[in-house]
Parts: C-alpha cells; structure tokens; sequence
C-alpha cells in the first residue's frame, strides 16, 4: 500500500475554553481575600487600570480671620547694633531670646544622646528553634556533642517532636550513634519539658521524670498500659496495679495535665478570619441581599491610556501590541468581575428562596437542598454552581455560614424529608446535653431522635457523629 499526502476538510465540534473563559472560571472559585490580592496585583501590572475613589464632598469650614503679618528683621542684616544696647540685656534676656524661637541653648544638652532600646526594634518574636538553640550555647558539653545537638534541634517540628530517626542524623552528620543518642538526651532536658520526643509516650514520660514521678503508677501506666489509657478501661487498671479506682483517676488526672504538644506555646500560627461574601438582612420590605465590597479595589479603565492608545504614531508596532493586550485584558477582568457579582447575586437570591425559613427561624427550619436545584432555578450548569459555593460564606442573623451549610442531603422521617445538616445538629445538641458519667450509647441516640420523629438507623448515628469528630460512648465517659 503506497503512502501519500493529501488534504482533507472534517467538521467537527470541540469545547474549548478560551482564555477569557478560563480568567471568569478562575474569579468565580476565588473566595474574597484572594480576590482582593488579585486585582490589587492586577492595578500594578496592568497601566489600563486604575482604582475608582470617591472623595467625600469637602465642607466648608470657617477659618478664623488672619492676623497682619508682623515685620521680621532679618538674621544675617548687617545692620550695626551700639554698644550700650548689648551691654543691657540681661542673662535672663538672653534666654528667654534664645528659647523663644527654637533654637537649641547648646550647653543644656548632656552631650550624650541616649540611645533607644534594643527591644523597640526586637518584632520577630521567638519561636521553638530559637529558644531551643539559647539553651543549648549555655551548655558546657562537648563540641561534637553540642554541634549534633544544633542540628537536632533544627530537625524539631512546630509540635516539638522529634520526627527524624537516630540513623539518619548520624549518617547526614557523618557521626556515630552514640554522639546523636547523647546530643538527643542533651535537648530533652531542655525547657519546654517533653520537647525533642520521638512519639506522644517518650514525650510524656519525660514529663514525668521532671515531676519525679517516672517510677510510680502514673508512669508505669504510660509505659505500659497507654492502650488502656485511650479506651478509658479504668476498671482494667484497677486489677492491673491492685489499687483503688480513686488512686487511678488520681494518675489520669496528672496525665491529662501534660502537655502533648510542648512546642505549641510558641506557635506563631496566624489566625485566619472568615470573611463573608453576602450579606443577607431583613428589612421592612423584605430580605436585602449586598455583596460585600469591603476590601476590594474598584477597577475602571484609565481614560489617560485610553486617549494615549489613540495616537498610533508615537508607538512602535511591538509597544501598540502590548498596549492593546493590557487593555483587551482590563476590559475582559472588569467585565468578568461583573459576570461574578451577578453570579453570585443570583446564587444567594435563589438559597434565600429555598431556605426562606432558616433566614427567618434558624437551623431547626432547615430544608434539603443540591446545587441540582439551584442550578435550574437561575439557569445556569450544576458545576458553575459548585464554583460559586466553594469557599464563600454568608451572613445573616443567625450567624456566618459557608454557602455550602445550605446543601445538604434528605433523611425521610415520619413529618417528611428533613435535612441532614439538621440531623446532626440535633445529635451534636443531644450529646452536649447527656449526663457525662453515663453517656449514650448510638442506639440510646437513635431512640432519642424518634421521640421527635426522625427515623434514622444506627449506623447513620455513628457516621454522623464521626463526621463531627465526636468519639464513641466508651471514650466520652466522665469518672469523678
């Protein structure tokens, strides 16, 4: 068979996402924070950009009249003053002359300037690797040691844990075992007690050998009986040591009062705040829905550029391309950022339409809701909802909530189909109100949750209550 080239002409339909599409992708998901930077970053790189700012009106203000200018003779004259003037002025003249216009009486001054502190200007506060390594140059241990010691203290994370195995460190430091066994020993004496543990028991039991209490029932029951200690097994311990149960909740009670963590204390952690998308309030005439601007510049295209665009002649063909690509970009990012207020406008319209009775009575009105239904409601594709509800949130009265609280699936029950979100509300409130020293047991909360007629079974309970990170009965069990 011969080979050939020849020409053919196919049709054929392909979506293709254009850059423009992809920029309007890319703001809708974006939450407020990131899309503040965003466009401020855009105002630098783009000259086609410019923030709208609207002066406030400047009121009129009522200046008191002005004195006549008093004559003033001038320093550097020449002018020839006698000698019995000089001879008159007294001492107390002379300083009231000098003082009177600012000017410094020289010989007042210490002729030290004394210097500010070193702690005004000291802002990077001191974190674990810091406080640690003070420590260790005020030891008198051997160089090798204290040179392992360094590098221990550097492979230390943000817990205080040492994660890093003794082979390794020795191989990396072309060193023996013995040297990283004492240089590991040598930072577990250190100040916060525990730091430079391997795993949560060594890091309580150098807790305790601080305390002096490594050799008795609280340390024996972390060395050996940890397990016992997770499952709240008291009555197990109880046989193990031959003791008294009060002489056990003794030792758990200085269990819990360690630390499991010891770096936390100097975490320097930042706290990020939610900021909301959509403000939703009620008013005399009806829900108000305003879309939180706070923060966010107010881009408009600068009319300058715009006129300078205009005079072909002054640019070269490369500086009229790129010219014309910052503005066909500031027109596309301004009418995206539209696009996306409108979106989002008509997104949090359509959730105060379906769950009218949370905005007015709180989470027990809760309905089931999917992006599905939104999505047919504003007429827009299941996934360009998903955009939108992801890392948003939405104030109302009753709270800040994420614009995904308002999705959630439908559980059947005797009065119709309820929300989940709701079902776990009301296990987590049923297990904040339980009697600590006899919990419920997932069934106890099953039978609970009848007795308002929502039939749900057993290991729906369970699920629930693991999503919200509540541990099992046994676990949650009180002694006093």
């Amino acid at each position: 068979m011969a080979l050939e080239n020849r020409l053919d002409l196919r049709l054929s339909q392909k979506l293709i996402l254009t850059p423009q599409l992809q920029q309007a992708i890319k703001l809708l998901q974006m939450p407020q924070l990131e899309l503040a930077q965003v466009l401020n970053q855009e105002l630098v790189d783009n000259p086609f950009l410019e923030e709208s700012l609207e002066e406030p009106e400047a009121e009129a203000e009522a200046y008191p009249e002005e004195e006549p200018p008093v004559a003033v003779s001038d320093d550097n004259s020449d002018t020839e003053i006698s000698f019995d003037n000089l001879t008159s002025i007294g001492v107390d003249d002379y300083f009231d002359e000098r003082s009177s216009d600012g000017r410094d009486l020289g010989y007042f001054s210490p002729g030290i300037d004394e210097q500010p502190s070193y702690e005004l200007f000291y802002t990077k506060k001191p974190d674990l690797y810091d406080h640690l390594l003070w420590q260790l140059r005020l030891c008198n241990s051997d160089d090798e040691v204290r040179k392992t010691a360094e590098a221990v203290i550097g492979n230390i994370d943000e817990d205080g844990y040492l994660r890093v195995p003794d082979e390794e460190l020795a191989s990396a430091l072309h060193t023996d075992s013995e040297t990283v066994g004492a240089a590991v020993a040598l930072v577990q004496t250190f100040d916060p007690q525990g730091v430079g543990a391997r795993n949560l028991k060594e890091c309580l039991l150098l807790q305790l050998d601080y305390l002096g209490l490594g050799q008795t029932v609280v340390g024996k029951i972390v060395s050996d009986h940890m397990d016992c200690l997770e499952r709240k097994k008291y009555s197990l311990l109880v046989k193990l040591f031959n003791t008294s149960m009060d002489e056990i909740m003794a030792a758990v009670k200085i269990i819990e009062g360690l630390e499991p963590r010891p770096g936390r204390i100097f975490s320097s952690t930042d706290t990020n705040y939610v900021v909301p998308d959509v403000f939703i309030s009620k008013t005399d005439e009806g829900y108000q829905i305003v879309l939180n601007e706070d923060g966010m510049p107010k881009l408009v295209l600068n009319s300058g550029y715009r006129k300078l665009i205009a005079r072909k002649e002054q640019f070269t063909k490369e500086e009229m391309e790129f010219l014309r690509e910052k503005l066909k970009r500031a027109s596309e990012l301004i009418k995206s950022l539209d696009q996306r207020n409108k979106t989002i406008y008509k997104v949090s319209a359509s959730i105060l339409k379906f769950q009218g009775d949370f905005f007015d009575m709180g989470i027990q009105s809760l309905k089931p809701l999917n992006l599905k239904d939104v999505a047919v409601d504003i007429g827009m594709h299941e996934s360009t909802i998903s955009r939108v509800t992801s890392n948003k949130f939405l104030a109302c009265d009753h709270g800040v909530y994420s614009f995904r609280f308002f999705f959630s699936s439908s559980i059947q029950s005797d009065t119709g189909d309820i929300s989940s979100t709701l079902v776990k509300d009301l296990i987590k409130k049923t297990i904040t109100e339980e009697d600590v020293k006899h919990p419920l047991s997932d069934q106890m909360i099953v039978d609970k949750l009848k007795e308002q007629n929502i039939n749900i079974a057993r290991r729906t309970v369970a699920k629930y209550r693991e999503e919200l990170r509540i541990p099992p009965q046994n676990q949650r069990k009180r002694y006093e």
